[in-house]
């Protein structure tokens, strides 16, 4: 089923004030970023009908009137409730199947972030005189620093991406010659720009202009944003934009980046295949086989070069400079490492 039907079939059993602050307060985003806050609010809902609203026979009967009543206390009972609850859901024989249900403190943070802009969006349009979650506090998150590629990591996935021929034999070798110039592409417009893969598979033929060296992405929230290419990007995009114009069987044609049947390239098509190169040269680190990993590596070396972060920021796309003092945290770290490694505890040059 198509993912925009899906999610106008869930919102259908919704309340309509929550159906309306999905169409307002996320037009821009994915379908899966909509679908995930409408199923968070459902489990609120449904949390409500269960130990506050008894009287309400069906989710989509809420109203403000109801959002009207629930006070902090509902709101930290809930949060505690999402640690671990039990669901209840019918197979298509009519078999009941309960499941229990756990969240980390980031997924419980994540449920309670869209419920507060779901009552904020309440409170902004007269619906409900005040809005109860400002009070409301968040799980603590004790993030763990997620590295970039190192160099020789870095080179090493460069050199099978280029030179495949060296890797793979076989069937392997007629896939990679396959999609050599595609992937080539790709993944230097990855490492080059600092994109995020939604936005590089999300490129259209009309997006790219060579005359400016350049092609424009959608960022989350739905802005648009010309990114320039370095040299060695721009040569690969061109090589691989003659090549697609000629391509044969092709079914979307607006789309830049194509898979084998002729089709846009899906996120989860770009993991694969990235994880299958790192795989090859011995990348095999969770946090380094993933796409974000070159993103990533792209802002720290930006920084590496002395770019000022306000400029990374600018060119990551990120809206709030905080997301970007993550990537600077890890450069940072480098840095540390390198000065107290090199530092002696006797230097008998500086005692002269």
């Amino acid at each position: 089923m198509n993912k925009h039907v899906h999610l106008q079939q869930f919102l259908m059993k919704l309340p309509d004030f929550v159906y309306d602050y999905i169409e307002v307060a996320y037009t821009g985003d994915s379908v899966n970023t909509q679908i995930g806050y409408s199923i968070d609010i459902k489990i609120f809902l449904e949390y409500l009908q269960r130990f506050k609203f008894r009287d309400v026979e069906n989710i989509e009967d809420f109203t403000p009137e109801h959002m009207e009543q629930v006070t902090i206390r509902d709101l930290t009972s809930f949060s505690a409730y999402l640690r671990e609850y039990e669901t209840e859901s019918t197979s298509p024989s009519g078999r009941v199947i309960k499941r229990i249900r756990r969240n980390s403190a980031y997924g419980i943070n994540r449920k309670l972030s869209g419920i507060r802009g779901l009552f904020s969006y309440l409170y902004k349009n007269d619906l409900i005189s005040q809005n109860v979650t400002d009070k409301l506090d968040f799980k603590k998150l004790h993030q763990k620093m997620k590295k970039p590629l190192t160099t020789q990591e870095t080179i090493r996935l460069i050199d099978v991406i280029y030179e495949g021929e060296k890797y793979y034999d076989g069937r392997d070798l007629s896939e990679y010659l396959r999609r050599k110039q595609r992937d080539i592409a790709l993944f230097t417009a990855y490492l080059g720009t600092g994109c995020r893969v939604s936005e590089l598979v999300n490129i259209d033929m009309d997006d790219i202009d060579f005359d400016t060296a350049s092609f424009i992405v959608t960022r989350k929230g739905g802005e648009q944003q010309e990114i320039f290419m370095p040299v060695q990007v721009e040569n690969e995009m061109f090589k691989y934009f003659e090549e697609r114009k000629g391509a044969e069987n092709v079914k979307d044609n607006k789309a830049f980046f194509i898979n084998r049947q002729g089709k846009r390239m899906t996120v989860p098509g770009v993991e694969k295949i990235l994880k299958k190169y790192c795989a090859t040269v011995g990348i095999t680190h969770p946090d380094k086989t993933r796409p974000h990993a070159l993103r990533r590596t792209f802002a720290c070396n930006l920084l590496a070069d002395g770019v000022d972060i306000k400029m990374v920021a600018e060119l990551m796309g990120h809206k709030n400079i905080d997301v970007t003092h993550r990537y600077y945290a890890q450069y940072a770290s480098k840095r540390r490492r390198e000065i107290m490694r090199g530092f002696e505890l006797i230097d008998e040059k500086r005692d002269e």
